[in-house]
């Protein structure tokens, strides 16, 4: 959305409007989807307006494929916004005219210091173990003074005196004093808004009423305060998340595995409402309740519900709940899901019928194609170590009197073939898994499936006899 389509209004007119602002420099991290989805649903339970802003100022490290991960990955969660999104690339000509604003108002003043000079004070603020910030030299100075064409950069004046205070829907009462925010660049040399400002000035045009963002960002609100302030706009409601950390305590990073949305769902099998509903609980809750659906989400959800302290990404709890979430999903849609993962042209009317038998089993979809992969084999069956050794000789002899045994069964049913293998257990007076063992070896392949009754059946009666009758005459071919 260029400029032109931003306008301001919903703070004044009392409606609720939050935005979600990623990067475009990469996927959109685990942290930046539970931001993304605090922002919705603050924006659905109050019946207001969830926006999207791009911010890809940084235009060496912004890329077209990091956008499309990010809205792909927003979309595959079922986030969707009241508007298109902003390009905040677009509208440097508009952060530009607030910052002359800034500086016509006296809330603003040219620089001159050059870099050099920059990072000799910062060397010698270095040297004397001080806070490096800028120290004001040309705050109050006539612009006059420096050498005619000499390039300068425009600085926010911020307050020297006394604190600002945040109330912050979060964090609660946060205070800094004034003396630790330095006057910061909010036009470069060369013309270009920065971060700080820009961050600032879309807020207000987008209308937004509440920042609800990572508390990494906290420290930024003091700065872009004294923007708001100098310009008279509204002041949004603050609510900074704490951040979400690994197992082991330390700020959730690559070195914990995954940690993009779209590689749990690519790589991890876990479906959409699994990490909607786990993103949820990670940092915000809601009594004793674990599983909450999208509904319940948007009615229960409010900022008083987050909690203070960081939030520890446990990938067992998000597995766990998404074997809830399989369980309870649409075998149609499981049965296309894993259609797409084996890739090659698969029955999808059988893996739907199969999907009662896999889902008690499967915490992924990953577990559920593993799982449904003996439909699809070709004979001779390739055998695991496990699954060789079950077939001896005499598991071979034991294969052949249930090949002989089952191709008289008539009624290819789970309750039939039960008890006719059962039958034939008893007189060879052996339990039934001296039976069903060979028999899931010859089936699948290896020594773990579906019940094995459910194997027969799925696979019919001509696959299974087919199968077992190879495994029992040693050949690729049936007895």
């Amino acid at each position: 959305m260029a400029s032109t389509g931003v306008t301001s209004g919903s703070i004044s007119t009392g409606q609720v409007v939050t935005r979600f602002a990623p990067s475009p420099t990469g996927f959109l991290h685990i942290g930046g989807a539970r931001t993304a989805l605090f922002n919705w649903l603050f924006a659905r339970h109050h019946g207001g307006k969830a926006l999207l802003r791009i911010e890809d100022t940084d235009q060496k490290r912004s890329t077209q494929e990091a956008i499309d991960k990010i809205i792909d990955g927003l979309d595959w969660l079922g986030l969707d916004y009241d508007a298109p999104p902003v390009f905040q690339s677009e509208r440097a000509d508009r952060h530009r005219e607030v910052a002359l604003e800034l500086l016509e108002r006296g809330h603003a003043y040219k620089c001159y210091a050059t870099p050099e000079e920059l990072e000799a004070m910062r060397a010698e603020q270095r040297a004397n173990k001080q806070p490096l910030r800028y120290d004001g030299r040309w705050r109050d100075r006539d612009p006059a003074e420096a050498p005619e064409g000499t390039p300068f950069t425009i600085r926010l004046k911020t307050p020297t005196e006394g604190e600002t205070v945040i109330e912050d829907a979060v964090q609660g009462r946060v205070t800094v004093r004034n003396s630790e925010i330095d006057d910061y660049i909010i036009l470069r040399a060369d013309g270009t808004p920065t971060y700080m400002l820009a961050v600032v000035v879309d807020d207000h045009d987008m209308g937004c009423t509440h920042v609800i963002r990572g508390d990494d960002h906290l420290n930024n609100a003091f700065r872009q305060l004294p923007v708001i302030k100098a310009m008279g706009w509204d002041e949004p409601v603050y609510a900074h998340i704490p951040l979400i950390h690994g197992a082991d305590g330390a700020k959730l990073s690559k070195r914990h595995g995954a940690v993009g949305v779209e590689a749990y769902r690519d790589e991890e099998g876990i479906l959409p409402e699994a990490m909607f509903n786990y993103l949820l609980r990670l940092g915000w809750g809601h009594g004793d309740r674990e599983e909450i659906t999208r509904e319940e989400a948007i009615e229960l959800f409010d900022l008083g519900g987050v909690g203070k302290s960081p939030s520890r990404f446990d990938t067992k709890k998000l597995q766990n709940l998404n074997g809830h979430y399989i369980r309870e999903a649409d075998d149609a849609r499981l049965a296309t899901l894993v259609a797409e993962r084996i890739g090659s042209e698969v029955d999808a009317s059988l893996l739907e019928k199969a999907m009662p038998v896999l889902k008690p089993r499967a915490r992924s979809v990953d577990e559920l194609v593993e799982g449904s992969r003996f439909l699809f084999l070709t004979r001779p069956l390739a055998l695991t170590d496990k699954a060789a050794a079950l077939l001896d000789e005499e598991g071979k002899a034991r294969l052949a009197k249930l090949y002989s045994r089952l191709t008289k069964e008539n009624d290819w049913t789970i309750e039939a073939l039960e008890a006719t293998t059962k039958a034939l257990a008893e007189e060879l007076e052996i339990g039934l898994g001296k039976l069903a063992q060979p028999m899931r070896a010859a089936l699948t392949g290896t020594t773990t499936s579906p019940g094995i009754f459910d194997v027969l059946v799925l696979l019919g009666k001509d696959e299974s006899l087919a199968r077992i009758g190879a495994q029992a005459a040693g050949t690729g071919d049936t007895i």
